[in-house]
Formats: C-alpha cells, sequence, structure tokens
C-alpha cells in the first residue's frame, strides 16, 4: 500500500466543536465506496470496495466486487463498467450478505457519504433486508472541520493534499483505498487537535418514507441536474445576511443549492423552508450559503458564489446545520 506523506508547514489545528459528534466505535471503520448507474433513487450500485480498518485507522482487510445492476450500467465514461463485463457479476441480494459482514459495527466512512448510504441503504431495500450500519462520517465534512485548505471537494484534492497516489479513479477498490489512506491521518489529525468526528445516523430510506421507483431497464443519469423550481410562499423572515462558519443557520437566510445531491432535491428544500430559510434560485451578493457537492464545479450558481466569496458547505454538513437553526433575531 502506498505510504502516506504526512502535510508539513500547515497551520495549528484550531476549529469549533460541532455539536451531536461522538467517539468512534471499538470496531472500526468500514471505508467504502461504490460506483452507480447513475445518481437518482432508481439508480443501482455496479460495483463496491470496502477497506476495513481498526479504531487507530490502520487497514485490516479490503474487498471488491462487480455487481449485476440488472439493466444499462449508466456512464461507461465514468466508470468504464460495460453490460459486457457486468452480464456475468452477482447481482446485489447474492453480496448483500457478504458487504454485510464487512460493514457491521463499524463506522461506514465515504466521501459525500450520504449518496454512498442512500444508493446501499436502497439496495438492500430492494431485497428485503437493512443494511447494518448505524452511523456515518463524510470526509468532506471533516475535511471541512479540519480547516484543510483544499481547493474543492473532489477526492483527487483530499489525495493531493495527503500525498496519496490515486491510481484509477472511479474504480471502486481504488478509490476505497486512496480515501482509506487520506483518512488515516485526517483522523489522527482530528484526534490531536480535539475535533470531533462527525459522525452521523444512518437512517434506512424506507424509514423516511422513500418508495422505490420501478423503471427497471433505464438509466436516470441525465448528464443536467436541470428541473423545474417549485413555487413556495415567501419566507416570513428578512435575510439576517450570510452564514459564518462555525455558527449555526439563522431563520431568513437565503440558501442555494446546485448540483446533485443524495437526498432528494425537493425534500432538501423543503427540510430547509421548514426550519426557516429561504430557497434562493440563483446566487448574488444577498446569498448566505451555496450548498454543493462538488464546490468546484462549473455550474453558474458555483462560479458566481466564487467570486463573491459566498459560503458554500456540502450536503452532510448542510443536513447536520439544518439539525439547529437559530430564530431569528425579530422573531
Amino acid at each position: 500500500m502506498h505510504a502516506i506523506q504526512s502535510p508539513t508547514n500547515h497551520a495549528p489545528w484550531t476549529v469549533p466543536v460541532p455539536a451531536q459528534r461522538s467517539a468512534a466505535p471499538a470496531e472500526g471503520f468500514a471505508v467504502v465506496d461504490v460506483e452507480t448507474t447513475g445518481l437518482g433513487r432508481s439508480d443501482r450500485v455496479i460495483s463496491a470496495g470496502v477497506y476495513q480498518l481498526d479504531a487507530e485507522g490502520e487497514v485490516t482487510d479490503q474487498w471488491y466486487t462487480l455487481v449485476n445492476p440488472e439493466r444499462d450500467p449508466g456512464p461507461v465514461w465514468i466508470h468504464g463498467l460495460t453490460s459486457a463485463v457486468l452480464k456475468d457479476a452477482p447481482t446485489f441480494p447474492e453480496i448483500a450478505g457478504e458487504l454485510a459482514e464487512r460493514l457491521r459495527g463499524r463506522v461506514m466512512v465515504a466521501h459525500n457519504a450520504l449518496f454512498d448510504w442512500n444508493m446501499i441503504s436502497r439496495e438492500y431495500s430492494r431485497a428485503g433486508l437493512r443494511a447494518p450500519v448505524d452511523q456515518r462520517l463524510c470526509t468532506m465534512v471533516l475535511s471541512r472541520d479540519l480547516r484543510l485548505p483544499l481547493p474543492n471537494g473532489k477526492l483527487a484534492s483530499l489525495a493531493a493534499y495527503f500525498g496519496v497516489e490515486q491510481r484509477q479513479a472511479h474504480n471502486a477498490l481504488d478509490d476505497a483505498r486512496v480515501l482509506a489512506e487520506a483518512f488515516r491521518p485526517s483522523l489522527h489529525l482530528a484526534r490531536q487537535g480535539g475535533v470531533p468526528l462527525p459522525l452521523q445516523a444512518c437512517v434506512a430510506v424506507t424509514d423516511l418514507g422513500e418508495e422505490e421507483p420501478q423503471t427497471p431497464g433505464r438509466s436516470s443519469w441525465s448528464g443536467s441536474s436541470y428541473r423545474a423550481a417549485k413555487k413556495r410562499p415567501p419566507c416570513p423572515y428578512p435575510n439576517p445576511g450570510r452564514w459564518q462558519d462555525g455558527r449555526p443557520l439563522v431563520q431568513g437566510m437565503r440558501v442555494a443549492i446546485t448540483g446533485d445531491t443524495a437526498t432528494d432535491r425537493e425534500v432538501l428544500e423543503d427540510r430547509a423552508v421548514e426550519a426557516g430559510l429561504h430557497i434562493a434560485t440563483s446566487v448574488s451578493r444577498l446569498t448566505s450559503l451555496l450548498v454543493t457537492n462538488e464546490p468546484g464545479s462549473w455550474s453558474g450558481k458555483a462560479r458566481k458564489a466564487r467570486d463573491l466569496g459566498t459560503p458554500v458547505v456540502g450536503e452532510d454538513a448542510f443536513l447536520q446545520l439544518l439539525r439547529e437553526v437559530a430564530p431569528h433575531p425579530g422573531a
């Protein structure tokens, strides 16, 4: 395994301690990456890689499998897995038990962990099973909490920061290896700096009332996240200004969302509105926060946010912030 080069000449790790964090279980971690036919609720897992780590972040086992999605494989130009490659692979129900053994009792670690969790949870639901995962950890959120000076939220940027070599991007086993090697020094930095791990409870999609769309044989990959904006009543609170890192969201803040999200976009927006936030359809100087899983993308909102210095967080971080939205000072 490629040796990790420790970063040097970086600032001390002095960061605020977020709420609702806890220590990892003694069983350790399962670093996971899945490749899929697309990004939607009807899409399927086509490969999975898992690196098991002990409580100190040291690798104890690795595992990889292809998965036959029994449908079109989606964006082959990204993951390289054709129908011919996948036709003799086991289906998800056939590998569900083996995957479960590698996840059980461990914190599931992934880059943009909510996406990987939702895809795995849906696959287990289709098989009439439940994924044996209680907690997940998103390395995008951990990198933010550690104040790592990354140019964007991509795995490649995290890998480069810690000197980890990427050998085959979008290969589930290699992506899991890269993340495992980058997570170990992140874990050590968090412990040295007293930064609690950003653990999130894993709730099965079925417990959220999500129903599996019946669209067999068809990929939902479209190459675009466009959808018609939902008409909503005006936010009852005036805009209190920009969100500040380390502080809670405040009712009335204007939140824009761009790019693909693991949570259904409408559900994500509904949660924000219910918390008293305003959903903005564009980014301007009045925007309090941009939510995106790809802050370095070339979407119009992401470019505008970079130009204006608008605060940016990932989806998992935003969901954490939604837990404790502060009342508007004038309420």
